[in-house]
C-alpha cells in the first residue's frame, strides 16, 4: 500500500532526520523532494503546492524547538500535515436516533460499489452488532442483483430485492419501508452504476435521495484509477451532495495519490477503505494512522484492533495450559498460523509494525507457504501432530507424499516447530529461552 510514495518520502525524511542542525536551504531541497515524490504518485498539483507550502512554513518557523532535534521535527510536521491532509481525525458514519438508519452507496461502474456494499454491510453487523438489510437498486448492470444476493448471504445480511426490471427508485422506497416495518438497524442501498458521470445517473441518485431519505450517502471510488478517482469525486461533489468516501482497491495502489487527494479537492473525507478481495479486508480510515505507515512508523493501533477481533479468550487459556504442560502440538500450531491468517495477508500485517516497511521493501511474503505447512501437518496421523518428534524416516516418507512435497520439507517443519515449542514452553514458564543456541542448532 503506497510502497512508491513511502519509499521515496522515507528516503528524502531519513535524511533530514540525520541534520544536527536545519538551514533554510536544507529544507528547501527537502521541499523539492517531497514536491517530486507526491506528484510522482499522481497527488493533484495544488494539492500538492499547497502541502508543501504548509510544511516548510512549519519547519522553518519557530516549531524547531523542543526535546526533537530539527531533522526529527520536520519529519513530524510532515507527518501532521499528511495527517490534515486526509482529513485529520477520523470521520464516523451518521446513525439515526430512530432506525433504520439508510446508507446510500454511489459510483461508477467498475469501482468496486457492490462489493462494498457488502463489505460494509458486514462490518456494521461484526463490529456495531447491527440488523443489516441490503436493497439492491442496480437493475441496469447484467447480474449485478445476483451478485449482490451472493455477497450479502457470505456476509450475512438480508438483501432486499425485486429482480432487474423494476425501477430503482421504487425499489429503494419499498426497501425503506419494508426495514422500518422489520426493525432493521440499517438499510444500504446499492445503486446503479454507470460508466461516466452523465445527468440520467445524477437524476436518478437525487431521486432514490429523495425516496429513502439518507442520513449517509457514500461515494465509492477506485483507488487504483489515481487522479480520475479524485475528478469523480469532484463532479458529484458539484452536482449530488455526498457525505464521505469509501476508497475501494487500497491494497494494491502503490502511488497513493487519490486518497491524497480526495479530501482537499471535495472536502469530503475517507470513511472506509477496502483492503483486499475478502469481505472481512475492510476497514475504517485513519488518517493518522495511515501517514504513519506512509512515514515508515507503522500502525500499531490497527494491528491490535485486528489481534482483538481474533482474539479468542477461552482458547488463549487453553493454549496457555498446553505450553506449561508441554502439551502443545502441531494441530494447536495449526490454530495458531490459521488465527494470524485471518488478521489479513502477512505483508500487510509486518507493514504495520514500526521500522518494519524499510526492512520489508523489495521482500515478498510468499502466503503459499501457510498452504504448504498446513498440507503437511494435514498428511500427519493425529497421534503424530501430539507428538511429532515420534515421526521417523519412513513416516516423513508417507507424510511428504501426501502433503505433494519433499521429505526435506517436513524435516524442516518439525525441526522448526520443536525449536519454537522449546522457546514457548520457556516463556511460559517465565524464563528467557537462550536464542543463541536456539540459532546454532537452527544452521
Amino acid at each position: 500500500m503506497f510502497d512508491s510514495l513511502a519509499e521515496k518520502l522515507q528516503a528524502t525524511l531519513a535524511d533530514v532526520r540525520g541534520h544536527g542542525t536545519l538551514s533554510e536551504e536544507d529544507i528547501d531541497a527537502a521541499m523539492r523532494e517531497i514536491r517530486l515524490a507526491l506528484l510522482e504518485a499522481d497527488v493533484n498539483f495544488k494539492v500538492v503546492k499547497s502541502f508543501t507550502a504548509a510544511v516548510k512554513e512549519r519547519a522553518i518557523g519557530a516549531e524547531l524547538v523542543g526535546r526533537l532535534n530539527p531533522g526529527q521535527q520536520v519529519v513530524k510536521i510532515v507527518a501532521d500535515e499528511l495527517r490534515d491532509l486526509m482529513g485529520g481525525a477520523a470521520a464516523e458514519l451518521v446513525f439515526s436516533p430512530r432506525p433504520p438508519t439508510v446508507i446510500v452507496m454511489a459510483g461508477l461502474q467498475g469501482s468496486g460499489k457492490t462489493t462494498a456494499t457488502a463489505k460494509l454491510a458486514r462490518y456494521l453487523r461484526e463490529q456495531r452488532g447491527s440488523s443489516v438489510a441490503v436493497a439492491a437498486c442496480d437493475v441496469y448492470r447484467p447480474a449485478a442483483v445476483e451478485q449482490l444476493v451472493r455477497l450479502g448471504r457470505q456476509a450475512g445480511v438480508e438483501v432486499y430485492e425485486r429482480g432487474s426490471d423494476r425501477n430503482p427508485v421504487e425499489i429503494a422506497a419499498w426497501a425503506r419501508d419494508r426495514a422500518s416495518s422489520e426493525g432493521k438497524d440499517v438499510l444500504i442501498v446499492d445503486t446503479s452504476g454507470r460508466l461516466h458521470v452523465d445527468p440520467e445517473l445524477m437524476a436518478e441518485l437525487a431521486d432514490i435521495k429523495k425516496a429513502t431519505r439518507p442520513h449517509d450517502v457514500l461515494l465509492v471510488v477506485d483507488a487504483m484509477t489515481g487522479q480520475d478517482a479524485v475528478a469523480v469525486a469532484e463532479q458529484f461533489a458539484q452536482t449530488v451532495q455526498f457525505d464521505g468516501v469509501v476508497m475501494t482497491k487500497l491494497d494494491g495502489d502503490a502511488r497513493g495519490g487519490a486518497a491524497l487527494s480526495v479530501k482537499a479537492i471535495t472536502g469530503r473525507p475517507i470513511l472506509f477503505a477496502s483492503t483486499g478481495e475478502k469481505l472481512d479486508q475492510f476497514e475504517r480510515f485513519h488518517p493518522d494512522r495511515m501517514a504513519q505507515r506512509i512515514l515508515g512508523m507503522g500502525d500499531v493501533m490497527t494491528l491490535i484492533e485486528k489481534a482483538e477481533a481474533a482474539y479468542d479468550e477461552r482458547q488463549a487459556a487453553e493454549l496457555e495450559r498446553k505450553l506449561r504442560k508441554a502439551e502443545f502440538g502441531l494441530d494447536d500450531f495449526l490454530d495458531q498460523l490459521r488465527q494470524v491468517r485471518r488478521l489479513g495477508p502477512l505483508q500487510s500485517l509486518l507493514g504495520m509494525i514500526p521500522g518494519m516497511s524499510k526492512e520489508l521493501r523489495g521482500i515478498r511474503v510468499d502466503e503459499r507457504e501457510f498452504d504448504r505447512i498446513q498440507a503437511i501437518i494435514l498428511s500427519m496421523t493425529p497421534e503424530e501432530r501430539r507428538h511429532p518428534e515420534r515421526i521417523n524416516g519412513s513416516r516423513r516418507l508417507r507424510i511428504a507424499r501426501g502433503a505433494g512435497t519433499n521429505v526435506q520439507a517436513v524435516k524442516a517443519l518439525i525441526k522448526q516447530f520443536e525449536q519454537m515449542r522449546k522457546v514457548m514452553r520457556q516463556l511460559a514458564q517465565g524464563r528467557m529461552p537462550d536464542l543463541g543456541a536456539l540459532m546454532r542448532q537452527s544452521r
